[in-house]
This record gives C-alpha cells, sequence and structure tokens, in this order.
C-alpha cells in the first residue's frame, strides 16, 4: 500500500494563518529564482510565479509536490510584475473557484510557462540528458543484446531532430523518441504486463497517468477498475510508484 498526502490549501486571496511569524515555516522559492506561469482568458491575463524546476514534478504527480514549494507568492495576478490582481468576481468567472490551487492547477494546465533563453536552455539540456540516459536504461542492440551508448542515442536524437519538452515527463518522451530513432538505430526493450485493480474514485486521476499504455480495461460489479498495461521492464517499478500515488489501495498483479 502506497500512501499520500492530501493536498493543502488556501485560497487565491493568499491569506496566512494568524499564527506568529516565529512558528511560520516557508519554503517559497524565491522571487529571483521564480518565472510566470500564464493563462489567458477574456482578452485578461492570470500568472503565478512558479519554481521552474519543479512545474515537471507537479505535471507528472501534483500531489508530490507542495503548493508552498511550487509558488513564490500566494496569489494570482493580472500581472505579476505590476502588482495588478483580479477581483474575486474576475476568478470565479474564469476558474469558478477563489481556492488557490485549483486556480493554480488550471493555470498550469491550460496555461503555458514563460522561461528565459537561458533557463529553458538549461532545462531542455537536463531533459535531454535524462531521455538519453533512459533510453540507454531501458532499451538494447537487438544484434548484439547489449545496451547502445549514450552518444550513440545522442546522435540518433540530433539527426532525428527530435524536439525536447522542458515540461513534459521524461517516461512520455522516451516513447516518442524511440519512434523517431528506431529507422536510424535498432532497439529493443524486455516488456512486461501489468494488471491493476483500483477503486473507481481514483478512476480520473490514474487514467490521466496510464491512458496511452492500456491495453485492457473492464468495470467490476464492485465498482473498482481493472486495467491491463504493458511497459518496458525497467520502469516497472516506477510505474507501480506512479499508479500508487494516484490510488493507495492499488492491487497489482505482473502477468505471464
Amino acid at each position: 500500500m502506497i500512501s499520500s498526502d492530501s493536498p493543502l490549501r488556501t485560497s487565491c486571496e493568499g491569506l496566512l494563518p494568524s499564527t506568529p511569524p516565529s512558528t511560520i515555516w516557508v519554503t517559497m522559492v524565491s522571487l529571483d529564482d521564480a518565472v510566470i506561469a500564464r493563462l489567458e482568458k477574456g482578452g485578461k491575463r492570470y500568472e503565478i510565479l512558479v519554481d521552474p524546476d519543479l512545474v515537471d514534478a507537479w505535471k507528472d504527480d501534483p500531489e508530490s509536490v507542495e503548493l508552498d514549494d511550487l509558488l513564490a507568492t500566494d496569489e494570482v495576478w493580472h500581472d505579476a510584475k505590476a502588482g495588478d490582481r483580479p477581483t474575486e468576481e474576475k476568478l470565479v468567472g474564469v476558474f469558478g473557484t477563489t481556492d488557490l490551487e485549483e486556480c493554480v492547477a488550471k493555470i498550469l494546465t491550460d496555461g503555458s510557462v514563460q522561461l528565459t533563453t537561458e533557463q529553458r536552455k538549461k532545462m531542455v539540456s537536463n531533459k535531454r540528458t535524462a531521455i538519453i540516459a533512459e533510453i540507454a536504461m531501458l532499451a538494447i542492440d537487438p544484434k548484439t543484446k547489449l545496451p547502445h551508448p549514450p552518444q550513440r542515442i545522442e546522435n540518433a536524437l540530433e539527426e532525428a531532430r527530435f524536439s525536447v519538452d522542458p515540461f513534459i515527463p521524461v517516461d512520455k518522451q522516451v516513447k516518442s523518441a524511440v519512434d523517431e530513432i528506431r529507422p536510424l538505430i535498432p532497439l529493443s526493450f524486455t516488456t512486461v504486463k501489468l494488471a491493476f485493480k483500483i477503486a473507481g474514485a481514483n478512476y480520473g486521476s490514474v487514467l490521466s497517468l496510464v491512458r496511452e499504455d492500456v491495453l485492457r480495461e473492464e468495470w467490476l460489479p464492485d465498482g473498482d477498475w481493472a486495467f491491463t498495461v504493458e511497459v518496458p521492464a525497467g520502469m516497472k517499478i516506477d510505474y507501480i510508484a506512479k499508479v500508487g500515488k494516484r490510488a493507495p489501495d492499488v492491487v497489482v498483479k505482473e502477468l505471464d
């Protein structure tokens, strides 16, 4: 069983509890290091200041990132640089709520993150390195039965002109990368089939994670959702853990 902490939080008005300052522990990213995430609706901008290094982790699993770590301020802005805030009426009109966590989720899901050229270059480089390492770990050359050297994989990605997205999780980009470099270098993966059973209440959250991998699915008489996926053997443990974070009562079986 894998437990997950319930999400915390607050409203877009950004009020802190009335606790003495000495007892408040805040780990927010600094304003200097934060970047703007922006959603444009109805001719208006809705902005938050976020840690660019945590956006990827949030998109992969929102519950794994604390709001205080992700945000530089407990505010939604029309213009963060000018300090221009939207009214509660505007927030409700666009987001349907003034709850900060829901506003943040909508902005990060439907909006865009404004990186500087240097920040984007660094994040793309780090993500490319991680993609190469993942392919080198999971795939082999079917002729030699040995892993491809990372440099060979990197050369193939460059030849294929594979475009790395700094905010899409590595495992999702690995699939696209492999599709693009297969014509250039031979790749073989050892895969496993995993059968999952989760509570129906966790269906939406888990489906968004596994949708592209599902081979079969069915609703059980007790309201649970069962599904089968096929994934590279090297990803098995991480894959089960990710599902478990969203469905604490998950039951998993490896199929023959």
